[in-house]
């Protein structure tokens, strides 16, 4: 048996989105820029795409930028507020996605922001009282904090973090990626200025993604070149990944709720199995489903010989997964985000992630090979 359980990382792509896809390869072939016949046929194309995923959303048109993907849109949102806006202080965690992590931490390297880092609690939850601290700051701030994180799935609330960035007149960026598709999100109401969303994480292509900027936000572009987004990024547009996202985005919402209880059920299932079958077992980040991303679980095994080769023991079982321990010293190659939260780095950590092709037989199957991997080097 062949598991897939690496879902946050990408997603295998639905057959109905590589049917809307190949459709326009095969039809619509111009470069929408032309202003012919061919060229209006794309364009026309493209627009169809933006206004599907604006429905969807709840917002303009107009405010949706299609990108590469979220590094490039996180990139946007960060590097174009803090040059446009003179931003001198920003504001994120030691959680972040790396996408938004490092690119701050450059601009901190470069002198062009002090970086500020808001404290967390062990499950990964931010300190609200502290961020207000932090806002007070004599400078207008930038606050970049991911709606759900990647590695342990620990959600944040975006709406008391948008009243606190309104209160304070600050710059409000919102790394969406994990939970776009996956949760609804109304951007008429959601006080965020960015948000950020990557087609491949909810059975879309890889290589395209989209930035929404908030009407109230006025930037320039991070790529320069041709006019294409409406002057905001340029670059000929990834027609068949447009597409392929908005039709990804339209059956992740038609079909949402059943979603969600099927892939919440597989992820409780685990857990009950993973604790009745190995001693000492425990989950990193929340586990209740109110307040954790239910396509994420991250385990933390007990000590073992050979706990660098566990994902490889997997790998052969056929099992894919990802993961890795927290950092033991500052120059080890570990999960920064386990060693935030104070994970033990002794213990090897694995992040299991589901989607909606996920069964109940390849829980059962990869919680076995688990069991009988621990026991070996136990």
């Amino acid at each position: 048996m062949r598991v897939y359980l690496d879902n946050a990382a990408t997603t295998p792509v639905d057959p109905e989105v590589l049917k809307a896809m190949y459709s326009v390869m095969e039809n619509h072939y111009g470069n929408p820029s032309s202003i012919h016949s061919h060229g209006r046929e794309v364009r026309t194309v493209i627009e169809k795409a933006r206004k599907t995923i604006a429905g969807l959303l709840r917002t303009s048109p107009a405010e949706i930028f299609f990108t590469s993907g979220g590094t490039e849109a996180d990139n946007t949102a960060i590097r174009c507020s803090i040059a446009d806006y003179g931003i001198k202080h920003a504001i994120t965690t030691k959680i972040e996605h790396h996408a938004v992590l490092h690119t701050l931490e450059a601009l901190q390297n470069a002198g062009t922001i002090e970086l500020s880092f808001v404290d967390i609690e062990q499950r990964g939850n931010i300190d609200m009282a502290h961020l207000e601290t932090l806002l007070q700051n004599p400078n207008r701030s930038l606050v970049s904090l991911m709606h759900a994180n990647n590695e342990i799935g620990t959600l944040t609330d975006m709406e008391l973090v948008g009243d606190l960035c309104e209160k304070y007149n600050a710059i409000y960026h919102a790394d969406t990626v994990q939970t776009m598709a996956h949760y609804p999100h109304d951007l008429s109401k959601l006080k965020a200025h960015f948000i950020v969303g990557a087609a491949h994480k909810f059975h879309g292509p890889k290589g395209v993604g989209f930035l929404h900027v908030n009407h109230r936000i006025k930037i320039k572009p991070m790529i320069y070149g041709g006019s294409q987004e409406r002057n905001m990024r340029g670059g000929t547009e990834n027609v068949y990944g447009i597409v392929g996202l908005a039709k990804a985005l339209e059956i992740a919402y038609n079909e949402m709720p059943q979603h969600q209880q099927h892939i919440q059920n597989l992820k409780s299932y685990m857990m009950a199995q993973l604790k009745a079958n190995i001693p000492g077992v425990e989950f990193n980040g929340e586990t209740d489903a109110a307040n954790s991303l239910y396509t994420v679980l991250n385990v933390s095994f007990p000590e073992m010989e050979m706990a660098d080769m566990l994902l490889f023991s997997l790998d052969i079982a056929g099992i894919s997964a990802s993961g890795g321990s927290a950092c033991s010293s500052g120059t080890d190659i570990g999960s920064h985000v386990l060693t935030a939260i104070g994970a033990s780095p002794n213990r090897p950590a694995v992040r299991f992630s589901f989607s909606k092709y996920n069964t109940k037989e390849e829980i059962d199957y990869t919680v076995a090979k688990v069991r009988d991997i621990c026991l070996v080097n136990a």
